[in-house]
């Protein structure tokens, strides 16, 4: 059997292979709504036969997205919208899950295709915020400090979406805290410059990501499973690293985190990241090794065969694929050719098998 293909159970879950689709910015969403856009990308991985498949970066809050064409999930008529697409992927038989993010000082941008930098007012922007006034990059304004108040209402943010994720429909939730967006910005001494309580030392930096995972893990029922994805490095002198990243993942673990998702990069423009296939996944099998706690590895798994020895050697319980789910929805399919495995198809497609 291919361990690839096979089950993972995670709480009340199971997943019906370790496949799983990596949230994929799509700017294309008015007020934050997911649209017929968002039903057929979503739908179409989830007939493909992926276990888990996983929303865009949906923002707690209006000023939490990215640009203003990010998805949402901040009000009961977007829960609305979602429902019909996690309702959909259900009855293909995968997992619908959203990744609820707060974009930070990277938020107010043009989308990519339109070359995208930082909005202006008149264009559309708005003022954004971060853990000190230090500014993404040259030409970025410099986000505005988030007092302790201003945390408490982050928090609350994430806490209602997760409650707005229940109604939606979802049964996995993933905190971004990753590429740089503003969880990130609190745990990477390079954005986080703070002298309070939520930075300096590194307990103190990883303060407001564990907080808000203590927190929607509260609102989030017990049977149902909690994801984070991290940056597990900088890949910059004296920024975060796999060191803090491990121990991020023990604090995560004690408060009822299921799974760490290992990412890296996006805190700062110009690192110099060593790309090449599977370049992430020892970031995977280090967190997962040090910290006892499941992991997905992500970052160009594009082979059947790659994906295999990566779950079967044990250093990830799950692969995350992006861009290659991007050129190939059915994805799983091919896999499952390659490995001599057998995967469900629809019912409508049986006479293509």
């Amino acid at each position: 059997m291919s361990h690839l293909l096979s089950p993972l159970k995670l709480r009340g879950i199971e997943f019906r292979n370790r496949i799983f689709v990596s949230p994929m910015c799509q700017y294309s969403s008015e007020d934050g709504m997911p649209a017929d856009w968002h039903l057929v990308h979503l739908g179409s991985r989830a007939v493909g036969g992926a276990g888990l498949v996983m929303t865009e970066a949906s923002a707690v809050s209006a000023e939490g997205r990215i640009s203003p064409h990010d998805a949402g999930l901040w009000s009961s008529a977007q829960a609305a919208a979602w429902k019909r697409i996690s309702r959909f992927v259900k009855d293909q038989g995968a997992v619908p899950g959203v990744q609820l993010a707060h974009a930070g000082r990277k938020a107010s941008t043009e989308v990519p295709w339109r070359g995208g930098g930082p909005l202006g007012p008149a264009a559309g922007g708005w003022p954004p915020l971060g853990p000190s006034p230090v500014p993404f990059d040259q030409g970025y304004p410099a986000p505005r400090e988030l007092t302790v108040s201003d945390l408490d209402r982050v928090v609350a943010e994430f806490a209602a979406a997760a409650r707005l994720s229940l109604e939606a429909g979802f049964q996995v939730i993933e905190l971004h805290a990753a590429h740089g967006y503003l969880l990130h910005e609190f745990l990477s001494p390079l954005a986080n410059r703070r002298t309070d309580d939520y930075g300096g030392s590194l307990a103190n930096r990883l303060r407001l990501p564990v907080r808000i995972a203590r927190t929607v893990r509260e609102v989030w029922p017990e049977r149902l499973p909690l994801f984070v994805r991290i940056s597990a490095t900088d890949w910059v002198e004296g920024g975060w690293d796999l060191a803090q990243s491990i121990a991020l993942a023990n604090e995560l673990k004690q408060v009822g985190v299921d799974l760490i998702d290992c990412s890296s990069g996006g805190q700062v423009p110009h690192a110099e990241i060593p790309l090449g296939p599977g370049y992430q996944v020892p970031f995977a099998e280090a967190i997962r090794r040090e910290a006892g706690i499941a992991t997905g590895a992500v970052g160009m798994i594009t082979e059947p065969a790659q994906a295999e020895q990566i779950i079967a050697s044990g250093q990830a319980d799950a692969v995350l694929l992006a861009r290659e789910f991007l050129r190939e929805p059915y994805w799983p399919q091919r896999a499952a050719h390659a490995l001599g495995a057998k995967v469900a198809w629809p019912s409508q497609y049986g006479r293509a098998r």
